[in-house]
């Protein structure tokens, strides 16, 4: 206290000076009509731009939840709309299916939307991290995409994490085909660029061009067949001349990866297990 007092006593000037200084701006503002609106616009000036940039940086984080939402609602969307085109195929194909509820694999599909925690864009063998996994209902071999097209395949799971092989890894290969073909090749990362992969083993007498539409087969457990994977931008013969190689500029920017989401059918762990079973027979 004595220390505050001495203190006070030492400034006591410029304390002084201070409180009529403050006293004076304030009657000045009070009573003269000019400086009064120039206070009030600089006040309400500043104010705004404080509000601004709190608006802004609110709004971003606004954003992710923002997205996380339309995620999940554009994954409703999709499975309503695969299970309507696939049950207008069938009544196409047989009038005798309007008598019959519709059987379509697409409305078995689930999925969990999961927010990208780690990413690796530049590494030989990259990976990406989820902040989802078991008590979320996520396990290896579910496959992971975005709102632009395929992400990867979930390698390794714990509690509450998950582990996905990125597109962007030699060791993932998916089957993939051009869109309007029956025919398909093998979808794998070189290793050069992230916006590019190749298709390969593409029989030469598939018609082809560049800018057609690259999707999934359907002849995996993991994805549902037309999942959006990229279109051509260029091919080469490969060693053998029977097949071509297609470069595919790749829908999903794996440099701008935040939410994604996880899909899984009901029957995929059976077939999965299956296959594994042939395999092992062999």
């Amino acid at each position: 206290m004595r220390k505050l007092i001495y203190f006070l006593i030492r400034h006591s000037s410029w304390l002084l000076y201070t409180l009529y200084a403050v006293v004076s701006l304030l009657l000045l503002v009070k009573y003269n009509p000019y400086q009064q609106s120039v206070y009030l616009s600089s006040a309400n000036r500043l104010a705004g731009s404080i509000y601004a940039v709190k608006g802004n940086v609110t709004g971003y984080f606004g954003l992710q939840e923002i997205n996380r939402d339309l995620q999940e609602q554009n994954g409703v969307l999709e499975v309503k709309l695969a299970a309507l085109r696939d049950y207008i195929a069938r009544l196409e194909g047989d009038s005798l299916l309007l008598r019959r509820p519709a059987d379509s694999i697409y409305a078995d599909y689930r999925f969990v939307v999961a927010q990208v925690i780690n990413n690796s864009v530049a590494a030989s063998h990259n990976y990406i991290t989820l902040n989802k996994g078991l008590r979320d209902g996520i396990h290896s071999e579910m496959g992971v995409v975005d709102q632009n097209g395929i992400v990867g395949i979930v390698n390794a799971v714990s509690d509450n994490y998950a582990v996905v092989i990125s597109l962007l890894n030699p060791k993932l290969r998916l089957s993939c085909k051009v869109k309007g073909s029956s025919y398909f090749g093998s979808l794998v990362w070189d290793g050069k660029d992230a916006r590019y992969a190749l298709l390969e083993e593409m029989p030469r007498h598939v018609a082809f061009a560049k800018g057609d539409t690259i999707v999934t087969s359907g002849y995996s457990a993991v994805f549902p067949e037309g999942v959006m994977v990229g279109i051509i931008s260029d091919f080469s013969k490969q060693r053998n001349d029977n097949f071509y190689a297609l470069k595919v500029e790749l829908s999903t920017d794996f440099y701008r990866l935040n939410d994604v989401r996880v899909i899984e059918s009901k029957g995929q762990q059976e077939k999965t297990r299956l296959e594994k079973e042939a395999m092992l027979n062999e």
